[in-house]
């Protein structure tokens, strides 16, 4: 393995691993200008940094010869996928290289029989179920945007369907992994379950790239169901709505998606998707899936619990076309607020809370943004507790500022009512401020040991998920 001898200043130690990663890895190292440009930023956060070079990784034995050769000179390391992260997981520090894993998108074995594949890290959930289709089997973990596999593993990622199969947390069976000093381990394996060593498999998922660089993911699939069916029901009050999404939980409803839209966000997809026959009030969209049998009481007592709420009646899908065009408007919902005012930033943040305690959290909310003086949506997978603010802000430092500071108070009701500050997005940079907050010093000092444990030179996203404290190495 190449070898590079430490120098004392950080600049030099960069020129002489530049020089043996192009021996090693050749053009798959790149240091022109836009490409590093589109390396320096994911989305939303208003951080951005251009590293030194970028490294387009093909094979695990490329992420292990470039980790390898930054460990040894102390040279720090980000992995990169889409760019789709939106709290700066992705922003390099400074003197960094880029890890780009977005060419491996191999599918390396499909067991049909139990459920089960492996991929490489630089897959899409989307490419991932088209390759699926003949099998009857699917991926369900759904964040909406075209998130690498891998990139939904270091965040752990959910999205609109988690409220019935999990998260990736729930999804991923084993993982293959680059240390920081590029050994390759492999963690979990293709069993349901087990019940020996450390579950080194769950560490990594949400680790964001700080303790190790995953490459390749076992993965559980699913059963296409053999029936599907959407609708909307609209309301006009914000917290009927809300305990409507509540109830469906408590009742024990095996629903497959069930996602709120306010009014802010409504009028915003109502023009940005063409969603004319809406009215531009707080809407629940609703899918059920299963056998037609169990599709059926899933509706029967949804729309009972939706009327018992003043609801205002449901609007079917029943086609997939008509289908699709309902979860499309979902899923740009950014899109249809940064519509609203074309010039404004959007800033996307989430908080998550027990259900129980959801409608208290969203009607406080609501308050919070009056009170602001900014224009704001809300939307979110509200059967799990879960839910984003799209803030609309003037693309000004004080925008951005006033932007910042209502997220600090929508982040403060979540922890309040015994909540987190992300149950999505993750922490990155954007929610290192509220780490201590939630999980208190002596957790924190555990994860800082762990760090230092596995990433010793700390090489690996430096700076990312967890504020600086005890046992901390900079």
């Amino acid at each position: 393995m190449p070898n590079v001898s430490f120098v004392p200043h950080a600049a030099d130690r960069l020129t002489a691993v530049l020089a043996q990663l192009k021996t090693y890895l050749g053009e798959k190292v790149s240091t022109n200008h836009a490409v590093c440009e589109a390396h320096s930023h994911g989305e939303a956060l208003d951080l951005a940094r251009m590293p030194a070079a970028v490294i387009f990784a093909q094979t695990t034995e490329d992420v292990s010869t470039a980790l390898a050769i930054c460990h040894a000179a102390y040279v720090p390391v980000v992995a990169f996928g889409a760019g789709t992260s939106v709290e700066g997981h992705v922003t390099p520090p400074e003197h960094a290289i880029s890890l780009d894993l977005s060419r491996m998108t191999e599918v390396l074995q499909v067991n049909a029989a139990d459920m089960d594949c492996r991929v490489q890290a630089g897959l899409t959930r989307q490419d991932l179920n088209a390759r699926l289709r003949d099998t009857g089997l699917f991926f369900p973990v759904d964040p909406g945007g075209e998130a690498t596999l891998g990139g939904m593993c270091a965040t752990r990622a959910s999205g609109t369907a988690a409220v019935h199969y999990g998260t990736m947390k729930e999804n991923v069976l084993g993982l293959t992994v680059v240390m920081a000093n590029g050994e390759v381990i492999k963690t979990g394996g293709r069993v349901r379950k087990s019940s020996t060593g450390y579950d080194l498999t769950s560490l990594f998922v949400g680790s964001e790239g700080t303790l190790g660089i995953i490459t390749e993911i076992q993965l559980r699939l699913h059963g296409i169901p053999e029936q599907l069916s959407a609708a909307i029901c609209q309301f006009e009050n914000l917290e009927d709505a809300v305990r409507t999404a509540v109830e469906i939980i408590q009742a024990g409803v095996p629903i497959a998606r069930v996602e709120l839209m306010d009014d802010v966000q409504m009028a915003a997809s109502i023009r940005y998707s063409g969603l004319g026959e809406l009215r531009p009030i707080t809407t629940l969209f609703f899918e059920f899936a299963g056998v037609p049998a169990s599709v059926r009481e899933q509706v029967a007592v949804t729309e009972m619990l939706a009327g018992d709420n003043n609801g205002l009646g449901f609007a079917w899908a029943d086609t997939p076309d008509e289908r699709n065009r309902l979860w499309k408007a979902r899923h740009n919902a950014f899109w249809a607020v940064k519509a609203l005012c074309p010039g404004a930033r959007v800033i996307s943040t989430d908080c998550i809370v027990p259900i129980s305690r959801l409608a208290e959290l969203i009607v406080g909310v609501k308050a919070d943004i009056q009170a602001s003086g900014l224009q704001a949506a809300i939307l979110g997978h509200v059967g799990d507790g879960n839910f984003h603010t799209l803030i609309i802000t003037d693309d000004s430092p004080e925008g951005y500022g006033q932007a910042l500071e209502l997220d600090r108070r929508i982040v403060a009701r979540a922890l309040e009512l015994e909540g987190s500050c992300s149950g999505e997005h993750g922490v990155g940079l954007g929610k290192l401020e509220f780490l201590e907050r939630e999980h208190g010093e002596p957790a924190l000092t555990v994860m800082r040991t762990l760090k230092v444990a596995l990433d010793p030179r700390n090489i690996l996203n430096p700076g990312k998920l967890l504020p600086e404290g005890l046992a901390y190495i900079g």
